[in-house]
């Protein structure tokens, strides 16, 4: 027993010793001390778990603070140059961790008998009054969680704390075309900014439309629900770079951090660093070592390239088919001038991919692939690289490929408007992911604050069907009206109020008359023509179904379209209702191929229809039995109790319990995921 305990002993001792020997080494982490005590990393990891119950990074990082803590008992150097003496490279992560290790900021060390007598106090009334505390303790959690969950005012208050808008930088440059270099700047400080997690970083289209604008700092910081707002002005003579910055706190309009730069082009990169942390000290936002290596990389280290970079980014943005060609065109010149200019290549990679987005034909799918791999090459921890791969994935329909893409990407930088918008996408009809789907959606709608209003109506439409989409019927008839308060003419708002309205009340004709009121203004929209083919097939009125129906399947057929297949066995039964058996069969065995290939979630509920139309009962119950096991699914499935399909179910003994399971999982898992949200402050 003895010589375990010594072993244990001088095992931690050991680890302790080569700690406090690389005190000042920030790197020193879980494989440097592996290496440095010739283990291998898994033996270390389980041998630290098994003696301390912490986990290796924890043991290491509680060495470090431990040794601050004897630092700071010295008083003879300050917080900030401590953090970094222990192996911090952030003072605001040290003074976290501190915090979370002793229960107080480091600032307060130095007390001397006041904190001694503190952890005396703590520890023998924690020891005598334990149960007590801990029985208090959860009536306070539960009291707090109440009140949480119920306030969203106070709920939003505080998730705003640390948000922020950096605003277009003005030209002051003698030559108009120094603009982009201007531009530059500000998104150089934006893209730092994003990188910070424990921040909420407003996006750049989302502030270009205050470039001339006669608001004042109140009026913009309200309408992007920020509290802070950063205002900035340069110009570039020669070699010089002149910039001046200002963090205004959007509550007094009143400047809380002011710099005035004047550097060499040469120094840009350290000049737009400089910001970046400022900013974040200056609102006390907590910036982790990792994040702070994102923050400080150079994307290159060639400034003529750096300058095609940045005169590229205008016409980048602009999205459009002219301006995404042009952008190509200078993120190639950059790369003529560094062959390992990862941003210019992703950026490359997603022009691509953007430029033919909604085209039939694809053309530029290796190029996409090409570029992305490139930028992978160079750089593997940026957000563009990442995105710029699971865009490749997305058009070749490898979605699970794309996924842990998408998921680092938003790692790397938690603000990418970009990615939180696909993976919104992505969950909505890739993988589908009704929590997930919302959760993003929501995201999208802090990031992409106050566009032009045509974008700002499609951000809210797509907010409302993941609303609706997860049960959220008011939430989402609200956000539909704002889309169509923003934009009366968007052309997807009305159809899918239609469809909230009916969400609401289960109105089918209102539902019909609406969505026939929307086919009529364009009648080569087949998304409509289709639903309202099914809301006649819902009423079992056969004959009017079939009429829309057919023209649903002709149009689809002469265009050479694969969409909606998984409504076929509907369209199926209705052409079978009519006496046309042969195309019924057809639309049916395509519909059976479709069901064969489908890996989604809803696999098993296509497979419910297609057993009811083949007058499998059994075989119908036991799919719905696998789907009632789903996690989560869309609101429209509740509703599959009321199709003609699904009427012969109903005489089964099970089919009540089960639909009354899926019904009351669906109800548990929207109650959790508005906790949820709102504890994210999203909701």
């Amino acid at each position: 027993m003895s010589n375990t305990s010594a072993n244990t002993s001088t095992f931690i001792e050991q680890a302790e010793a080569l700690i406090l020997e690389n005190l000042g080494n920030e790197q020193f982490g879980v494989s440097e001390l592996a290496d440095a005590m010739n283990m291998s990393r898994s033996n270390l990891l389980r041998k630290i778990k098994k003696q301390t119950k912490l986990s290796a990074s924890q043991f290491i990082r509680q060495v470090r603070l431990k040794e601050a803590m004897e630092l700071l008992k010295e008083g003879s150097s300050t917080v900030s140059e401590i953090s970094y003496q222990v192996g911090f490279g952030s003072t605001s992560y040290f003074i976290k961790c501190f915090r979370e290790l002793y229960g107080y900021p480091p600032g307060e060390v130095g007390k001397g008998a006041v904190v001694e007598e503190s952890e005396k106090v703590r520890t023998n009334f924690l020891n005598r009054y334990r149960w007590p505390v801990i029985a208090t303790s959860v009536v306070a959690l539960l009291v707090a969680s109440i009140l949480f969950f119920n306030k969203k005012d106070a709920v939003n208050t505080v998730e705003i704390e640390k948000s922020i808008a950096v605003l277009p930088f003005k030209n002051e440059s003698a030559d108009s075309t120094n603009l982009y270099f201007v531009n530059g700047l500000m998104e150089s400080a934006l893209n730092n900014l994003q990188k910070i997690e424990d921040l909420r970083v407003i996006s750049r289209t989302s502030v270009e439309k205050y470039r001339k604008t006669d608001k004042g700092i109140p009026e913009i910081a309200k309408e992007l629900n920020v509290n802070y707002l950063v205002e900035g002005s340069g110009q570039r003579v020669g070699n010089q770079v002149l910039l001046n910055v200002q963090l205004i706190e959007a509550s007094s309009d009143t400047p809380i951090w002011v710099e005035q730069y004047n550097q060499e082009v040469s120094d840009v990169f350290a000049l737009q660093n400089d910001v970046a942390k400022k900013i974040a000290d200056a609102i006390e936002a907590v910036v982790t070592p990792a994040e702070l290596e994102q923050i400080e990389k150079r994307p290159t280290e060639n400034l003529v390239a750096y300058d095609y970079y940045l005169q590229a980014l205008d016409p980048y943005y602009s999205q459009t088919p002219e301006g995404l060609e042009k952008a190509i065109s200078l993120f190639e010149k950059a790369i003529e001038q560094d062959s390992q200019f990862a941003l210019a290549y992703a950026n490359i990679a997603i022009s691509y991919y953007l430029l033919e987005m909604s085209q039939i034909e694809k053309q530029y799918t290796e190029k996409i692939n090409s570029y992305a791999d490139k930028a992978l090459l160079y750089d593997s921890k940026s957000a563009e690289s990442l995105v710029a791969k699971a865009f490749y994935y997305i058009r070749t329909k490898e979605y699970q490929l794309a996924l842990p893409h998408l998921e680092k990407a938003l790692e790397y930088n938690p603000n990418s408007s970009l990615a939180v918008q696909i993976l919104a996408l992505f969950y909505s009809s890739m993988i589908p992911d009704t929590n997930k789907y919302l959760e993003y959606a929501l995201k999208g709608v802090q990031l992409n604050v106050a566009s032009d209003s045509v974008t700002q109506s499609y951000t809210y439409l797509q907010l409302s069907n993941a609303l609706v989409s997860s049960g959220f019927v008011d939430e989402a008839l609200k956000y539909i009206n704002m889309s169509l308060d923003y934009n009366a003419e968007n052309y997807y708002a009305p159809h899918l109020k239609a469809f909230i309205l009916f969400a609401k009340d289960g109105n089918v004709e209102r539902t019909r008359n609406l969505v026939v009121k929307e086919w009529n203004k364009d009648t080569t929209r087949l998304d409509l023509l289709q639903d309202i083919g099914k809301l006649y097939y819902i009423e079992e009125n056969y004959d009017s179904a079939y009429t829309y129906f057919k023209k649903f399947v002709e149009a689809r057929e002469a265009n050479g379209l694969d969409i909606y297949l998984q409504e076929n066995v509907k369209i199926a039964s209705v052409y079978k209702k009519m006496g046309l058996d042969s195309e019924a069969e057809k639309l049916f065995n395509d519909f059976s191929e479709y069901c064969e290939g489908d890996q989604s979630t809803y696999r098993s509920v296509n497979l419910v229809w297609k057993y009811a139309y083949e007058g499998k009962v059994n075989e119908a119950i036991e799919q719905l039995r696998i789907f009632s096991k789903t996690e989560n699914y869309m609101y429209w499935f509740l509703l599959i109790e009321d199709e003609p399909l699904i009427q012969p179910l109903k005489n089964h003994p099970e089919f009540d319990a089960i639909m009354q399971k899926i019904k009351d999982q669906f109800w548990e898992n929207q109650a959790m995921l508005r906790a949820s949200l709102e504890k994210k402050g999203l909701l």
